[in-house]
């Protein structure tokens, strides 16, 4: 990094630290003590603040010590034993200087990122038929080995299969520490080159999944009258091949009346746990939707597509017969395909997130 580009960050932090220091003043103030929902929300955007002003206050005493050390072995009044003792410390002040900028890069590019703790993960099987649904198929089992690995707790709320054992549909909720940091990067059009199980002259077919990934709040404040707003379908759950699982009418879709927007839930037996399922991933994709011009002037910070949910993008090629999978938003491709739909996807989303973090640095 540049001089110029670091001398903006810096800039960028002071005036962080300026608000954090202005929220702890608007919190001293009795009036806002008196109104626990306003004291709420300074108080989360201070503790998310803090994440970053604490160690920004020990950088900044590194900086006035290099700073310290430099002018006095420059100064020729000074005693010649002090100014080569001086000198001395500017090296590992300089180590120490650069390590905790870059911690601090770092941290402010994540910071938001960080704080979502809980996604929904949406596989779709697209273009390819049973092909492709046995694509989605294996991408849901990919992501479950790989947030088994990071420990992540998995609550399947829905998944609709195929006649053959794919996946037309799968609704995931994905939780734990900085799960969007890592799964942020998958939403989109992923795209499989191979032979087909249903392909007898052993032809290489091109089928396509989709994924979204929409962070979940921890508190969605948003008012809907459930019997005036959203019009509810009742009706038997189907299984594989459209057989039925049990006779009782458990399937619930919804649909809001206002934005058009659905959502079908079938994987449970009981009636009363599908309409909460579907409730919840009705206001996730509410939310989403009123705050889609928020999450553009955020993501219009970033050169690749992250976490927007755009489907329509495709970012990924997965090709079995040269096990390669090829990142096209970065030019990355890696040839352990075999090892990757183990859930093996840490070299993958670590050169994303370096790629991501320099793009939104230069955008500061």
């Amino acid at each position: 990094m540049g001089e110029d580009v670091d001398s903006r960050f810096i800039r960028k932090l002071e005036e962080l630290a300026g608000h954090y220091q202005i929220l702890m003043d608007r919190m001293a103030d009795s009036s806002v003590a008196a109104d626990p929902t306003k004291s709420l929300k300074i108080s989360r955007e201070m503790g998310r603040l803090k994440r970053l002003v604490e160690p920004f206050e020990g950088f900044r005493t590194v900086q006035d010590q290099l700073a310290d050390a430099r002018a006095l072995s420059a100064d020729p009044a000074q005693d010649a034993e002090l100014r080569e003792l001086a000198s001395e410390e500017i090296p590992p002040l300089e180590e120490e200087y650069e390590r905790r900028l870059e911690s601090l890069k770092e941290t402010l590019v994540t910071s938001e990122d960080v704080a979502v703790s809980s996604v929904l993960l949406e596989i779709r099987a697209g273009t390819g038929g049973e092909e492709a649904a046995l694509f989605a198929r294996d991408l849901y089992e990919m992501y479950l080995r790989y947030c088994e690995k990071k420990r992540f707790k998995v609550e399947v709320l829905d998944q609709q299969g195929s006649d053959m054992g794919g996946l037309k549909e799968a609704t995931l909720s994905v939780k734990g520490e900085g799960v969007y940091l890592h799964l942020g990067y998958e939403g989109g059009g992923h795209r499989v080159q191979r032979v087909p199980e249903t392909e007898a002259q052993g032809r290489i077919h091109t089928s396509a999944a989709t994924v979204a990934i929409l962070p979940e709040p921890e508190e969605i404040n948003l008012d809907i009258n459930w019997d005036t707003q959203v019009k509810e379908f009742v009706s038997r759950a189907g299984g594989p091949g459209g057989q039925n699982v049990n006779k009782v009418s458990s399937a619930i879709r919804l649909e809001h009346l206002e934005t058009g927007i659905t959502v079908s839930m079938r994987d449970e037996k009981s009636q009363h746990k599908n309409r909460a399922k579907a409730r919840r991933v009705l206001l996730t994709r509410l939310y989403e939707h009123h705050h889609r011009a928020q999450q553009q002037a955020r993501d219009a910070q970033r050169r690749i597509m992250i976490g927007s949910g755009d489907r329509s993008q495709r970012i990924r090629t997965y090709n079995f017969p040269q096990n390669r999978c090829t990142d096209h938003r970065i030019g990355l491709s890696l040839h352990y395909l075999d090892r990757i739909m183990q859930g093996d996807l840490d070299e993958l989303l670590a050169a994303l997130q370096t790629y991501d973090k320099e793009q939104r640095l230069k955008n500061l």
